[in-house]
């Protein structure tokens, strides 16, 4: 059993606690933070918290707690680490880890000199889909991996601090690029370097400093490339979607949209519909378990159990570190406007490696290039003589 310390009681907090308090149940919060003295006395009250205070020391230092949950606004994500690293407190911290990878950096620094157990609560990673789907991946379902294509689209965050690029450290690519760049390095394996980055973000409908919008590519040490996609102007609710693609196969994923439960009122459902819903009316598309869609029951087991086992979770620090770093690379190429390398500093994956392909051959005089059945059942096949390079067609018989 765990006795926790929640910091924060916004809409992640909340999850959070509702995810804690539904599914493994042994574990509570038993002290809640908050900077405003009505949210935390509040949430305390709502969710039967023993604790609740406005001192963020306190409350990471409690006798009572064994581990912190870090659930603040982006700007307040390296105190509160390094506290609790020094408070020899286990410390989980919501994502992004830092605003940037210098913050990132420091904070993986301290929870490994104090000696503590640290996770990085990106649930993305965590889905039931997405699980399943690196299952399928695992067992070599889709061959060799040779792209991930992730999006997360919706109208825009609920806070103030988020729409600060200097509080947030960025705009739509540090709040939603980071679940997507993570969700990829898990896809394409997390020992495998990201090396350089291109990206285009812009201002487009927004008075604001930061970026609404952003598209990126990353460009990993075995040639596989990652797509993201991220709008805080979409319309129609949240938007999150992935794309596998290896040499054998495909996954198409749809967490939140068009999932098999739609609704359609006129009168209006006159409540909460789903995280980012724009409308009460007309048709809805409900989620049927909204935290365990998106990931909370199974993050919080696996950081938990893990911590139980003495072994690391499946997201820690330092993949919150890569992942600021390649958020670096992407804000540098949308001023350069090129491809910039990912700087890390720390790197713990595989060492360089070429991979090399193994081509189909076929008659000894040919290498396959495509194989594909024709409308009238006969089989066509696209080879490349091998020492002329031309490439010329095969028919082959029903």
């Amino acid at each position: 059993m765990h006795k926790l310390t929640l910091l924060g009681t916004g809409l992640i907090g909340l999850f959070y606690t509702m995810a804690l308090h539904k599914r493994r149940g042994y574990d509570k919060i038993y002290v809640v933070y908050s900077r405003t003295r009505s949210n935390a006395q509040s949430f305390a009250e709502q969710w039967g918290i023993s604790k609740w205070t406005t001192n963020l020391k306190e409350a990471i230092e409690d006798p009572e707690t064994d581990v912190v949950v870090v659930a603040l606004p982006n700007f307040l994500h390296k105190e509160a680490v390094i506290m609790a690293a020094e408070a020899g407190k286990v410390v989980l911290c919501t994502k992004p880890l830092g605003r940037n990878a210098e913050e990132a950096l420091s904070m993986l620094e301290a929870v490994e000199k104090a000696g503590v157990f640290h996770g990085y609560l990106e649930d993305l990673v965590y889905t039931p889909k997405t699980l399943k789907a690196l299952e399928f991946v695992g067992t070599g379902a889709l061959g060799t991996i040779l792209w991930v294509r992730s999006r997360e689209t919706h109208a825009g965050p609920h806070s103030a601090w988020f729409w600060d690029p200097e509080l947030a450290g960025g705009g739509a690519i540090i709040d939603m690029g980071c679940h997507c760049i993570e969700i990829a390095r898990n896809f394409i394996g997390k020992d495998i370097r990201p090396v350089e980055v291109i990206c285009w973000a812009d201002t487009l409908v927004h008075p604001i400093a930061s970026e609404d919008h952003g598209i990126g590519l990353v460009r990993f040490e075995n040639g596989v490339i990652a797509q993201f996609e991220v709008s805080w102007a979409f319309r129609g609710g949240m938007d999150l979607r992935d794309e596998v693609v290896g040499t054998d196969g495909t996954i198409w994923i749809n967490h939140f949209l068009r999932t098999g439960l739609e609704v359609f009122t006129a009168a209006g459902g006159k409540g909460y519909i789903s995280e980012k819903a724009e409308s009460e009316s007309g048709w809805l598309f409900p989620v049927g378990d909204e935290v365990h869609a998106l990931g909370y029951p199974n993050m919080f087991d696996d950081m938990l159990n893990a911590l139980d086992e003495g072994k690391a979770p499946m997201e820690t620090f330092y993949d919150g570190y890569v992942v600021n770093a390649i958020i670096d690379a992407c804000y540098r190429s949308v001023k350069s406007k090129r491809w910039e390398p990912v700087q890390l500093e720390v790197w713990r994956g595989k060492p360089k490696q070429t991979e090399k392909k193994r081509p189909i051959e076929y008659e000894d005089k040919y290498i396959l290039i495509k194989e594909e059945r024709m409308p009238n059942g006969k089989v066509k096949l696209l080879l490349k003589e091998k020492h002329t390079n031309k490439i010329v067609e095969k028919i082959i018989p029903k």
